[in-house]
């Protein structure tokens, strides 16, 4: 018994008359020593890490996003820009709406394309509303 209050204590014990002061004593040690691991967490630099931890955790998530959603939505933003600014009179393009044509006119925002298999089609469409300059890939197979 006095080996345990002395670990409990941290020091000498002092021989208890009763088993009910022995238990007292004892829960008083612990809960003491209970309270000074909790003030020495929040004295170190533990107690500062919930706030700088929120920060950082912010940021993070922040850069995650930036790298999986709004940079690679700007990289084909500039992609399709480019392929929009670089067609020329007599490239096959794609429109938004599916249909495939060829370029015959142009100007600065509208071009012109020549739908159809007859060629006869002439639809004016907005510059940016070409999403492909490439040919339909029909197969001649059919069922």
């Amino acid at each position: 018994m006095n080996l345990l209050l002395s670990l409990l204590t941290g020091g000498p014990s002092v021989v208890m008359e009763s088993a009910g002061e022995a238990a007292t004593q004892a829960a008083a040690s612990a809960s003491q020593a209970v309270t000074q691991a909790a003030d020495a967490a929040q004295t170190s630099s533990g107690a500062g890490f919930g706030t700088f931890g929120m920060i950082i955790y912010v940021v993070a998530l922040i850069a995650i996003f930036y790298f999986l959603a709004i940079r690679p939505s700007r990289k084909r933003d500039k992609e399709l820009k480019e392929m929009q600014a670089s067609i020329k009179i007599g490239d096959d393009v794609m429109t938004s709406s599916g249909f495939y044509g060829r370029v015959v006119e142009m100007n600065d925002q509208v071009i012109t394309v020549e739908f159809g298999t007859n060629r006869g089609v002439r639809i004016p469409v907005k510059k940016s509303e070409i999403i492909g300059n490439k040919a339909p890939n029909v197969s001649s197979e059919s069922k």
